[in-house]
């Protein structure tokens, strides 16, 4: 919208209201003197996934994550008072998910244990007592659930998965080779695979009782990738990357 400089003094609070709606450009003397915009508060407390390089300036707290994510359609996960906010998978990566979901699917029918994919939101808490003392919430691509007891009655998970698996994209290796890879070790998750579609290659990580690595294992196609924490729980690698 464009108006005059007189028009702004003159009605200044409704144009004011207009700025949340589109920019306001202001004239003078039939020239563009100025522009009004609507003021957003910068989010540098938020690490974005798809950026190139990782930009944090603050650490928050819980309740000041769940009042973001109470106030927005978007994901985000909270890992060491830092937010990530989650971009949106590709196709490959969703190949991917979905030919381990049905194998894990058609493995854990009937059994104690269940297969859950993302959007789920995962509380941790590290070596921590309680969640209050070091809140962490993630959304990991598969989890297997064994204490479905810790659902409550809001439907929420509370628990710790025994095997978690997390689909590589380009944005997300740091998070999840790393940041990801410590905070499921030290939270007592029994196994972790990191797997690369790019590659075509699965990172398999196994934990002790400790919460140390206990066993690490590369696999690529030619391989097959057998659970340290399920008995008879095995793919092919092949089988994972089909179709991409």
């Amino acid at each position: 919208m464009r108006i005059n400089t007189t028009d702004l003094q003159n009605a200044f609070g409704k144009y004011l209201a207009l700025a949340e709606k589109e920019d306001i450009i202001i004239t003078k003397n039939g020239k563009s003197v100025a522009k009004l915009v609507r003021y957003n508060e910068p989010d540098y407390f938020l690490i974005h996934e798809e950026s190139l390089k990782y930009k944090s300036t603050k650490r928050i707290s819980y309740e000041e994550y769940q009042a973001l994510v109470d106030s927005s359609d978007q994901r985000y996960e909270l890992i060491d008072g830092e937010v990530y906010l989650l971009a949106s998978p590709s196709f490959n990566h969703q190949v991917v998910l979905n030919n381990i979901a049905g194998h894990f699917y058609s493995y854990f029918r009937e059994k104690p244990c269940r297969s859950l994919t993302a959007p789920l939101d995962v509380r941790l808490f590290g070596f921590a007592t309680k969640f209050e003392e070091d809140p962490n919430i993630v959304q990991p691509d598969i989890i297997v659930v064994c204490d479905t007891d810790k659902v409550n009655k809001n439907g929420r998970y509370e628990g710790t998965p025994a095997l978690v698996i997390e689909v590589l994209s380009p944005s997300t290796k740091g998070k999840d080779m790393v940041i990801k890879l410590n905070l499921y070790m030290k939270s007592g998750v029994l196994e972790y695979w990191i797997v690369n579609s790019e590659n075509k290659i699965i990172h398999q990580y196994s934990f002790s009782q400790e919460r140390d690595i206990e066993s690490v294992v590369i696999l690529k196609e030619g391989d097959t990738i057998k659970s340290t924490a399920f008995k008879d729980l095995a793919i092919a690698v092949k089988d994972v990357f089909s179709e991409i």
